[in-house]
């Protein structure tokens, strides 16, 4: 109707209800994760229902369909049936009063559908709610309405927000039924800190893909795109391309490398492959690692009116010389970290290529984490529309591949591959430029996200695996090692760097999260939230992110409440295993309990983060 991709599927959704049952109206609501059922007290007889591992699409949808039901395959729900039995074995002798089995929409990730649509503006969704709606109705109900009203929602909804999707993922019919069909039937699987999908995956591959793959490399999932988890010594893990509904847990899909890895991941204490990622980490730290992150969004902002809406997105100054790379977050008006990037000044290029676009006026070029690229497209084209101004965003993501060489051998490395000095006066950290590598134009900026010295390379797709073999090569007798997301997430935060959506999120401030460095408020320079993050600063900030270790070798994984003097101050954000220093790391908000007329602590200018 309005040209909206709603990324749901319909599917036949059951439960039955008993005949009475003498004693039962005592029993509490039960739901037995192995058998995938619940069972819920109704009256005195037991409603019974359950996610099966092979439920039926609703493929043919009439126009005169309204409120209708269908009837029930008794040869999908029977399993429901036998794991009721089991749970309960009086229900072998009691017969069904009735059925229930109409349509149900279900989405990806199992998770609601909300908030306005990246195609058209003021067109806001709340469905999808995978038959949990009378459960979230209310709360997100009550959060659409602030959305449609003041522009966002009261409380953090990214795990809802449509955003969270990319465009390619949202109108790609056989990854939402595949995606869709497996998180139906993992319902009720218990989450497992490293789980990653089988259904929907190749669908995005970099350039590096199949040479990593050769090299070991075992892929996790984000955004559509298969990015480097870890290196396996026993060699390939490729991920299966497979028609997945309807074959969900077939023999044939059982026993195969990736999927014995990641079963050998399912535990909640440190994984057997501990030891590995720890070599990757202490590699970069001693020597030098390779870091895939191709996977980043990359975009441009070009225009004769591109630094006025520079200067009001970002909120460090990034107008400086062409040459400068600067890290910098992007606020909502209520002060709150809608993003954190990278955002290099470039000039106009001549001819054109993804390296170095051909435009009049001013240029920068965006890198963002690839997992929230859409929601950073889709927050930027939002500004940019509102302002009104000559410029536009250009999304080169696919165009270009992006590798990070990082450790203390990095230099002595990348000095035989590109032709530059890298030295400090030569090359400063923060800085960028256009040079050779392997007979190829690459841009190198010197930036780190590990904390040690390091480059960034970002190369034309044609020319990745050239750009690649030749960095590989010159650092073999320098003990160069390919390494993946599982030690990044492991390095970034031994140093306090900062990830949106875990240590960032919508309801933080910079000032906060400690980023008070990223703003540009000794400069005259409006930009978006600056007035909320002056009225928080002016008032006083009752609630920081903090850094937390443990003494006891136990992992941690987010969400662990923190104590103080036998009182909850706050909750773990973000958590994961130092190797350089042998202990856990976590960061969390904490409040101060006795702040007094701030709402027991709750930070100010950021409502409903208390």
């Amino acid at each position: 109707m309005a040209g909206v991709h709603v990324p749901l599927v319909g599917m036949h959704h059951a439960y039955v209800v008993t005949e009475r049952i003498e004693g039962i109206q005592n029993m509490p609501n039960v739901r037995d994760h192995d058998a995938s059922i619940y069972l819920r007290l109704q009256g005195d007889a037991l409603s019974v229902g359950g996610y099966e591992s092979n439920p039926i699409f609703w493929e043919e949808v009439s126009e005169k369909f309204a409120f209708g039901l269908f009837d029930l395959d008794w040869d999908v729900f029977m399993q429901h049936i036998e794991g009721a039995i089991n749970r309960v074995p009086v229900l072998e002798k009691t017969g069904i009063k009735s059925t229930v089995c109409g349509p149900e929409s279900f989405t990806a990730d199992h998770k609601p559908l909300m908030g306005e649509a990246p195609e058209v503006r003021g067109f806001f969704l709340g469905c999808g709610f995978n038959s949990a709606g009378m459960m979230l109705g209310g709360g997100c109900g009550r959060e659409l309405a602030h959305w449609i009203i003041h522009g966002r929602p009261e409380k953090d909804m990214y795990g809802y927000d449509i955003r969270r999707f990319h465009c390619s993922l949202t109108n790609n019919n056989r990854w939402i039924r595949e995606r869709s069909h497996e998180s139906y039937a993992k319902n009720y699987s218990v989450v497992f800190p490293h789980d990653e999908p089988l259904a929907g995956r190749n669908v995005r591959k970099d350039p590096l893909h199949e040479e990593l793959l050769r090299q070991g490399c075992v892929f996790q999932e984000r955004h559509g795109w298969e990015r480097p988890g870890w290196f396996s010594p026993r060699g390939a893990a490729p991920v299966l391309d497979y028609d997945y509904y309807g074959a969900y847990g077939q023999e044939r899909h059982r026993d195969y490398t990736y999927n014995r890895l990641l079963g050998d991941e399912y535990t909640f204490d440190f994984p057997p492959h501990h030891d590995i990622i720890k070599t990757e980490c202490l590699t970069c730290r001693n020597a030098l690692a390779l870091f895939d992150m191709s996977y980043f969004g990359k975009f441009y902002l070009v225009g004769p009116e591109a630094t006025k809406a520079a200067n009001w997105l970002f909120t460090a100054d990034v107008s400086k010389a062409p040459g400068s790379t600067v890290y910098t977050c992007m606020l909502n008006k209520r002060g709150g970290v809608e993003s954190d990037l990278t955002v290099s000044r470039i000039s106009p290029g001549a001819p054109a290529s993804p390296l170095a676009p051909t435009f009049e006026g001013d240029g920068y070029y965006l890198a963002i984490g690839g997992a929230v690229a859409q929601h950073n497209w889709s927050h930027i084209t939002t500004v940019l529309q509102d302002m009104k101004l000559q410029c536009k965003l250009l999304d080169c993501s696919e165009e270009l591949g992006m590798m990070s060489i990082q450790g203390p051998l990095s230099r002595v490395v990348l000095q035989e591959v590109l032709d530059t000095d890298l030295s400090n006066e030569a090359f400063p950290f923060s800085t960028h430029k256009l040079v050779m590598a392997a007979g190829c134009t690459v841009r190198a900026m010197r930036l780190s996200f590990v904390g040690e010295l390091g480059w960034e390379l970002h190369v034309p797709r044609a020319d990745c695996v050239k750009v690649y073999q030749a960095v590989m090569q010159a650092g073999a007798r320098h003990g160069i090692a390919n390494a993946g997301y599982r030690a990044i997430d492991s390095l970034s935060i031994e140093k306090g760097y900062r990830h949106w959506h875990a240590d960032l999120r919508p309801d933080d401030t910079p000032l906060e999260a400690g980023l008070a460095f990223t703003c540009k408020l000794k400069s005259s320079i409006p930009f978006l939230g600056r007035e909320a993050v002056e009225a928080q600063k002016a008032k006083g900030i009752f609630r920081r992110l903090v850094c937390f270790t443990t003494e006891e070798k136990v992992p941690m994984f987010g969400l662990e409440a923190v104590w103080r003097d036998g009182e909850v101050v706050g909750h773990i954000r973000r958590a994961d295993f130092g190797f350089t220093i042998d202990k856990t790391i976590a960061y969390g908000y904490i409040r101060d309990p006795r702040a007094v007329g701030r709402g027991q602590g709750t930070c100010v200018g950021t409502e409903g983060c208390g």
